[in-house]
């Protein structure tokens, strides 16, 4: 998010966090609310599963916001005046962390509620926490005006901020991680219902540890092992759980669109070098940059699948029964086909 934009959001919820407060609602009440629901806002879906598989039936007896429920993608979204007051109300908030949010920490400044908890899925995962890495062969997105001038281009490079890969629940091993906090604050929240979060937690990691092992499974007995990418790749988490390796278009925060001929020539060499016979796209491409590296190959007989990254699901899916274990499990017969 820009700066321009940023101020503009900070600007507009204060405005509303003060027109609430003219209405007589203190802090307190707007935590608690007055049918004493917890109320949680997940900004992606993966969030908004956990919380809802977790709570079980009690999950009935909350108020649980997903804000990209529009299907929007995480880098796209800019909150609206509704999601600033769910916001700053809520008694906890569940975000990515990232670039995508920075958002985030000015929602937070002009909460009403000051007692809010929060969870940053990329504090949650702790030192499994890594950098959004420039692969050998991607459209390099930060290029330097003044490439003349070496003192200038390296005090850039000083001031330059560290950029985390946001992607952490494209990891199973990261969801544990990040599930067993949700439950921890829910407990702390609704102490009532702690053990049917406690249980809630068992029987999901039982199921992810299952996942886990199945995605294991495949991946070792795959002759294949390394993924070539005609797009954005967000699934350096998932890629170093199993031993992957990748090439792409795109890092995973990627905004570009376009591959230049230098990354389309890279990216069909590798593909004849490697032999590969797939190219991989994420959810919602169009597909265009994976057939073009089809097109510069050798043989040009390379088929295109597709890969959910989990961060464009809309409500619609949510409530007709998609879930995280249940993309995953697409994710896990993709490859099963592919990898081969």
């Amino acid at each position: 998010m820009n700066r321009t934009k940023i101020i503009s959001f900070t600007a507009a919820l204060a405005l509303i966090v003060a027109g609430v407060s003219a209405c007589g609602q203190t802090a307190s009440a707007a935590n608690t609310g007055t049918s004493g629901r917890l109320k949680i806002v997940c900004t992606i879906f993966p969030e908004y599963d956990w919380v809802k598989q977790i709570m079980g039936d009690k999950a009935a007896d909350a108020d649980i916001t997903y804000l990209l429920g529009s299907g929007t993608d995480m880098h796209n979204y800019q909150p609206n005046a509704d999601d600033m007051i769910r916001i700053s109300d809520c008694d906890l908030l569940i975000y990515a962390g990232g670039e995508s949010d920075k958002w985030v920490d000015d929602a937070l400044g002009n909460a009403l509620n000051k007692n809010m908890q929060t969870i940053s899925l990329i504090e949650a995962v702790g030192d499994r926490l890594k950098t959004e890495e420039l692969k050998e062969g991607m459209e390099h997105e930060h290029e330097h005006e003044h490439d003349g001038d070496e003192h200038e281009h390296e005090h850039e490079e000083e001031d330059e901020e560290v950029e985390y890969d946001e992607h952490v629940w494209l990891s199973v091993r990261n969801a544990k991680l990040i599930c067993g906090q949700i439950t921890d604050k829910l407990c702390a929240l609704d102490a009532a219902n702690a053990d049917t979060y406690k249980a809630g937690l068992a029987a999901y990691t039982a199921e992810l540890d299952k996942l886990d092992s199945d995605f294991g499974a495949v991946i070792s007995e795959a002759p294949v092992k390394t993924l070539v990418f005609g797009d954005r790749f967000p699934f350096r988490y998932f890629t170093e759980d199993y031993g992957l390796d990748y090439y792409a278009a795109f890092a995973g925060c990627s905004a570009e669109t376009e591959a230049s001929f230098e990354t389309i020539v890279f990216l069909a060499n590798k593909v004849d070098e490697l032999g590969a016979k797939t190219i991989y796209t994420i959810e919602k491409s169009d597909k265009s940059i994976a057939q073009t590296i089809i097109n510069s190959t050798k043989n040009k007989d390379q088929t295109i699948a597709e890969l959910n990254s989990i961060q464009s699901v809309n409500s619609m899916q949510a409530d007709g029964g998609v879930t995280y274990i249940s993309l995953m499990r697409e994710n896990l017969e993709v490859l099963k086909t592919t990898l081969k």
